[in-house]
């Protein structure tokens, strides 16, 4: 697609927390604009009334109309729904779909359209090719930039992850765990070793490593705080450190967004950006590696835009350059 031309996307599904940040991110993209924001309940208010961050940025409403004059599409629905808003709406076969929900991660087709498992920094090659990008989950995100240098070099073994998720990543959608009383200084577990994404992982990792049996342990955990990732992974390992650091850093070169840190990392480095930080210890024989991320952002939505700027042809990192909020 040429660079002279601005892409014209549409936002379905644009009042919960991932199109709200989709929102933020097209505004000030450079190479976009922004065709419509659906959203069959907010029809004709304006997007502040929802997303109180754009107030002054912008006067646009949402609509319940869709049009196929557009060059991407975005689809910020739950789980289950985009492959009813696909079953149910004529896309023309020109509109390059990115989809946020897991509802096309595992491989899944609708209507002829086939779904290209959107993490960068797995497959650039196949995303700069395809027609429709299944965006990946954030969890899957995480724990997955913690593994996969270890899956390509032949290296995995049995792993056990903790991932710590802040509210948004439960939606915007209220429900008994999302309360402030409840949440608030408080933690709990959920979805014990049972976690959706531990199927699009292991498919990722038996990509690289095909002969991956063993088991992917993961304990998710309810934190409080709005938003941000923080996983802590560990598996036997004879790799010594060193070894372990430069084998990280030669996976992701040529990667923007993520970075080995051989320093001690934190989540507000990552929070209101588009970044992975990954951060490996080694005790004993166990090597224990450290990935952070914005749910919202390298979770959901900033990864989104990234597919978009590679299958588009853009700069990668373009409308990404985000700084984090450490103070």
């Amino acid at each position: 697609m040429a660079n002279d031309k601005k892409i014209r996307a549409g936002i379905v599904g644009g009042a919960g927390y991932t199109g709200g940040e989709m929102i933020r991110l097209l505004l000030n993209h450079p190479d976009v604009t922004i065709s419509f924001i659906h959203s069959r309940s907010n029809a004709g208010n304006p997007l502040y009334a929802v997303h109180a961050d754009l107030l002054g940025e912008t006067e646009r409403s949402f609509t319940a109309e869709l049009s196929n004059d557009i060059d991407v599409m975005f689809l910020c629905l739950g789980h289950g729904e985009s492959r009813k808003f696909l079953e149910a709406t004529d896309v023309a076969a020109h509109v390059k779909v990115i989809d946020l929900s897991q509802d096309f991660r595992l491989g899944e087709t609708v209507k002829g359209r086939e779904f290209v498992y959107g993490l960068p920094e797995l497959q650039r090659a196949l995303i700069e090719t395809a027609q429709n990008i299944a965006n990946p989950g954030c969890f899957a995100t995480g724990i997955q930039m913690g593994l996969l240098p270890l899956a390509k070099a032949g290296l995995l073994k049995e792993v056990h992850s903790t991932g710590i998720t802040g509210s948004t990543g439960a939606g915007q959608k209220l429900q008994g765990t999302s309360h402030f009383t409840w949440r608030s200084n408080n933690v709990s577990t959920y979805k014990v070793l049972s976690h959706q994404h531990l199927k699009e992982i292991r498919r990722t990792l038996q990509q690289l490593q095909p002969g991956f049996t063993a088991d992917v342990n993961f304990v998710p955990v309810r934190g409080d705080f709005p938003r941000g990732i923080w996983i802590t992974s560990y598996l036997q390992s004879d790799l010594s450190l060193e070894a372990a650091i430069q084998l990280y850093k030669d996976f992701y070169a040529g990667h923007p967004f993520t970075h080995v840190s051989e320093k001690q990392i934190d989540l507000k480095q990552v929070v209101n950006t588009n970044k992975c930080l990954v951060q490996l210890e080694k005790e004993g024989d166990k090597l224990i590696i450290h990935s952070i991320e914005d749910n919202l952002l390298k979770g959901a939505s900033g990864q989104a835009v990234q597919n978009m700027n590679i299958i588009c042809g853009l700069d990668e990192t373009a409308g990404l350059k985000l700084k984090s909020i450490v103070f």
